[in-house]
């Protein structure tokens, strides 16, 4: 019997580094912490999050990336639904939020679902409401504060750093684990 990893065996996509493949681990409006495991490819539960807060938006990994931080490279998936985990979805890159996580780079994709037309309009950070950004704002730099862990919001970038940013991780991804 043979079982595809996410992080391996998916693809990060052809048209990538502006448009690629996500596999979501965290579903939209959720409080559990769920990642996928990197020796078997099951996704497992981390964590219930300390506080009341839950995810704005569908979190995942671009699957054959290797971020600053040593894990796949995560990114937020904006969708007018909430996404199952372990769905792959085609996402279009429109910006970064660069995070400090307990002093290490944890950068993060941000991206539309390219096929829903209630979301996919967006083309870059700075269309995005303001209050939208103030939220996923709040919410990395508050969640893990019960947990006596400091997250820091540096900056958005906009999508041509993203794409930086992503290139950066196939090639590290090739890098650490050619095949």
């Amino acid at each position: 019997m043979y079982t595809l990893h996410p992080w391996h065996g998916a693809h990060y996509g052809n048209k990538a580094p502006q448009t690629v493949n996500a596999v979501i681990e965290i579903p939209q409006g959720a409080k559990t912490k769920y990642e996928v495991d990197k020796t078997t490819g099951l996704l497992k539960l981390d964590r219930i999050i300390y506080s009341s807060f839950h995810y704005p938006v569908n979190y995942g990994f671009i699957p054959q990336t290797l971020g600053l931080d040593s894990d796949p490279l995560d990114i937020l998936v904006m969708c007018s639904e909430s996404i199952q985990p372990l769905c792959l979805v085609e996402a279009t890159v429109i910006g970064n939020m660069q995070m400090i996580d307990n002093g290490e780079i944890d950068d993060k994709i941000i991206a539309v679902a390219t096929k829903d037309p209630g979301i996919n309009f967006y083309t870059d950070v700075d269309q995005l409401p303001k209050h939208f950004m103030a939220v996923l704002r709040n919410f990395f730099e508050q969640y893990k504060v019960l947990e006596n862990k400091k997250v820091v919001i540096d900056e958005f970038q906009h999508k041509e750093a993203a794409f930086a940013i992503i290139e950066n991780a196939m090639a590290l991804y090739k890098t650490k684990f050619p095949k």
